[in-house]
């Protein structure tokens, strides 16, 4: 574990009230900044429980810890999956977001009506981030682009789940990193209760076909596709509305996807050897 001034690493379990607590206990935190999560749609239907434990229990022992400990700001994680069955396009943060399609979803949005709770009862400012299929260096292993790029360097077909014609918004790291650095800035939300939202994700979709023939382009390899059926729980088109991080924090996405897979592929390499 590197050290840096300022950092400390403390493993621990969110759903573990007692040594959450502790943490805090140890540490006086003015705003607090929550990534953790069990992410992934497919195996949240066979682990549903997991995903429970870690969304939406976590969750709520890190919303009374903050409560308790007089926390100025949360800026919670959420998901793009939250929109579930909303037919419109692009995604408002105005949109009901009341019929997801996995459990992972369902925790998702669970998260954000508690935030939403804890601010109308207890005044615990937050904000919820929907970030929008997220790719870079360092990225999830399950995640389509590490998934992809695994297969392509090994000479195997791309497995792709349904016609390949979903449409994601693909967004790079840096740019969810500096949209996720612009909302900490500003500090916490006004309004009663004092709770947000917002979208955070690229403008840009592209069919997910699409999306892998540029990869395995920028790669110098051509993709085979290999196609399974669809599993449940996956949605067909995610794109954002980026406007009230463009109003509010005049946030704009800088990478556009074609830049943005080829520092991922450079780092694919290195990381690779």
């Amino acid at each position: 574990m590197r050290q840096h001034d300022g950092f400390t690493f403390h493993k621990l379990d969110l759903a573990d009230g007692s040594g959450v607590q502790a943490l805090f206990e140890a540490h006086e935190f003015l705003q607090v900044l929550h990534l953790a999560a069990q992410a992934g749609v497919r195996y949240s239907i066979e682990a549903p429980e997991q995903y429970i434990a870690s969304n939406v229990t976590g969750l709520t022992v890190l919303l009374e810890c903050c409560v308790r400990h007089g926390v100025e700001h949360l800026l919670y994680a959420s998901s793009s999956s939250v929109y579930g069955d909303s037919e419109e396009t692009p995604f408002s943060e105005e949109d009901a977001a009341d019929r997801p399609r996995s459990v992972y979803a369902a925790t998702k949005r669970a998260g954000e009506l508690l935030a939403y709770s804890y601010a109308r009862i207890h005044g615990l400012p937050s904000t919820g981030i929907r970030y929008f299929t997220v790719y870079g260096p360092w990225g999830r292993p399950d995640m389509a682009a590490i998934s992809f790029a695994k297969r392509l360097a090994g000479g195997k077909p791309v497995q792709v789940f349904g016609d390949g014609k979903q449409r994601r918004a693909f967004t790079f790291i840096d740019d969810a990193v500096r949209g996720t650095l612009a909302i900490l800035k500003a500090g916490p939300p006004s309004g009663q209760p004092p709770a947000a939202l917002y979208n955070l994700g690229s403008e840009q979709d592209v069919e997910l076909l699409d999306f892998i023939r540029m990869l395995g382009r920028t790669m110098g390899v051509e993709a085979e596709i290999e196609f399974a059926p669809e599993p449940p729980g996956e949605m067909r088109v995610t794109l954002p509305d980026m406007s009230a991080m463009r109003r509010d924090f005049g946030f704009e996405p800088r990478v556009g996807l074609e830049d943005g897979l080829a520092e991922f592929v450079r780092w694919f390499r290195e990381y690779s050897e």
